[in-house]
């Protein structure tokens, strides 16, 4: 068994879930005396993460490439110390990662997932991705639903089908209409059996 922490990686649309199921995962994983902790992107406590948060929130324009590339910039910011605490025997729950800045942004006019791809091309590779699914008009009922810039249906419709071009037989789908509960003792157990078979050595992103 590794000695390392394992990366685990939760994605999907808009409010399906994924913020909650991510501290009540950390959470569980610490009730059984496994080290955990949670990683949010984008890290709106950085310089960079601060000048994305405005832009989310319609505060500030900026380019579709140019706040890409400042999304990628603030996982790259956070690397290092990801990469310590794994050594350390450290699990990280990530809200959020490359793929939803791929699937996100390939959904705008013009941008390719090749290009959207290329600046997180070496980033941490996850060891266990879940990805939370529901129809976009079931999501639109939920509370809070538009607060933000790309919760609208039409736009998450196209986000979805990008997130299919990225997901791989690795990935494992979740249904995020089931209750909270069920939700969280799937990935609890998924994790744990992960867990048993981590390799040694983490593996880079998008370069094999």
């Amino acid at each position: 068994m590794a000695t390392r922490g394992a990366l685990i990686v939760l994605e999907g649309l808009d409010r399906t879930g994924k913020s909650t199921q991510a501290r009540t995962l950390v959470k569980n994983l610490n009730s059984k005396g496994i080290l955990a902790e949670l990683q949010i992107f984008p890290d709106r406590t950085t310089q960079i993460g601060k000048v994305i948060s405005e832009y989310l929130s319609h505060a500030r324009d900026l380019d579709d490439r140019a706040i890409h590339l400042l999304f990628s910039a603030n996982r790259w910011e956070k690397k290092n110390a990801m990469v310590s605490k794994l050594e350390k025997g450290i699990s990280l729950v990530v809200d959020r990662y490359a793929f939803s800045g791929v699937a996100f942004s390939s959904a705008k006019p013009g941008l390719s997932q090749e290009w959207c791809r290329q600046p997180d091309v070496g980033l941490l590779k996850p060891d266990v991705v879940f990805f939370l699914t529901a129809d976009p008009e079931t999501l639109k009922q939920r509370g809070g639903y538009g607060e933000e810039r790309y919760e609208n249906v039409e736009f998450q419709k196209r986000v979805a089908a990008e997130y299919s071009e990225l997901e791989d037989p690795s990935w494992i789908r979740v249904d995020a209409t089931w209750s909270a509960e069920r939700i969280a003792e799937h990935l609890l157990t998924t994790v744990e059996n992960t867990m048993r078979a981590l390799p040694e050595k983490m593996r880079e992103l998008w370069v094999d």
